[in-house]
């Protein structure tokens, strides 16, 4: 069955440096664009997003820094990229979730009107998984061929989700699988610890999935304003991000883990610390201080007036300086004759 077009249809896919519409930004982006009369025309761009791609996202689609660092922002490109889709309607995989969102906003970014009010949007994805159901019910059908019973019982549940597992060892056991990256293997194995790596896709840190570990191993945060950044990296930089976080309303399992990585970085920091100056050994006396002298001894040292002993600074002025007294002479004849004549009336 062919499509019955009234307009053209685009459909694109976009590649960016992550998947936070409000921060993130495009690197790649491709557009099919199906004609009324069938014919298809298409065009793709490579775009600086004028920002690092982190190495997480591009081990995923395979662009790095350098493949974009020559290549023109998106608001140089927009008038094109918005010219060529024209008035078509859009289709993608997954598209309503991220490409069209993340589309628009780059548009609004530059400055460029791009009018979604009159298109048709058509989202591949959602027809997958409408039409082929991932619920428990759908894969009891799918790989046992039977109708589950007492659907949403919490024993029917759990009874069915074993068997399931079961069914999918059997049913995929020897068949190749290959991700992303091109990486080929035969990932569904009766082996626990395989399947826990196949199932932990996103490698989460705290289950919520707001820190993953990145492809060296390292706790990343996975949201805000310091998606992509690895946690130590920021506590070096923003301590209190760990007190915001610990205070807001984040799972209290994420707060544990966060509350790990943030003692494992303070240890870390504390040991990086100068060593203190080594105290003196056990029955050694600590090297003791030389006693402050008074407030006379630190006063330099004052000239005497030559010829005198024993003096000190007068109260009233110290430039003052009492002169010692000479000792008594024996009382003569001349002295009684001076005080006789001195108080003789005349």
């Amino acid at each position: 069955m062919k499509l019955k077009l009234n307009r053209p249809l685009a459909f694109f896919d976009i590649e960016a440096t992550g998947t936070n519409i409000g921060a993130d930004k495009i690197v790649e982006i491709a557009i099919i664009k199906l004609n009324l009369d069938g014919s298809e025309e298409v065009k793709s761009w490579r775009i600086n997003p004028g920002m690092p791609i982190p190495i997480e996202t591009s081990l995923i689609h395979g662009i790095y820094d350098e493949h974009v660092q020559e290549s023109p922002l998106f608001h140089a490109l927009a008038v094109d990229i918005a010219d060529f889709i024209g008035d078509a309607d859009l289709a993608g995989f997954n598209s309503n979730k991220f490409d069209v969102p993340m589309l628009m906003e780059e548009f609004l970014r530059a400055g460029h009107a791009f009018d979604l009010e009159n298109r048709h949007l058509v989202d591949v994805q959602n027809i997958f998984h409408q039409m082929e159901q991932r619920t428990l019910k759908a894969a009891y059908k799918f790989y046992l061929n039977k109708d589950l019973i007492n659907a949403h019982s919490a024993e029917a549940d759990t009874r069915a989700t074993m068997e399931v597992l079961l069914a999918q060892i059997e049913r995929y056991e020897n068949t190749e699988f290959e991700d992303r990256q091109g990486n080929k293997s035969t990932p569904v194995v009766s082996d626990v610890a395989g399947l826990h790596t196949f199932t932990n896709i996103n490698k989460p840190v705290d289950f919520a999935g707001r820190m993953v570990f990145n492809a060296e191993g390292e706790e990343t945060f996975n949201f805000g304003k310091h998606k992509g950044k690895t946690v130590e990296a920021v506590f070096d930089v923003e301590p209190s991000y760990y007190s915001w976080m610990m205070q807001g309303d984040f799972p209290l399992y994420t707060k544990r883990k966060l509350e790990q990585i943030y003692k494992r970085w303070n240890d870390k920091r504390q040991a990086a610390r100068p060593k203190p100056v080594a105290q003196s050994a056990e029955g050694t006396p600590a090297p003791q201080q030389k006693p402050q002298q008074n407030n006379q001894q630190q006063r330099p040292q004052q000239q005497r007036p030559a010829g005198q002993n024993n003096y000190r600074p007068n109260n009233q002025n110290q430039q003052q300086y009492r002169k010692k007294e000479e000792p008594a002479k024996p009382v003569n004849d001349d002295m009684l004759k001076a005080l006789s004549d001195k108080f003789k009336k005349g």
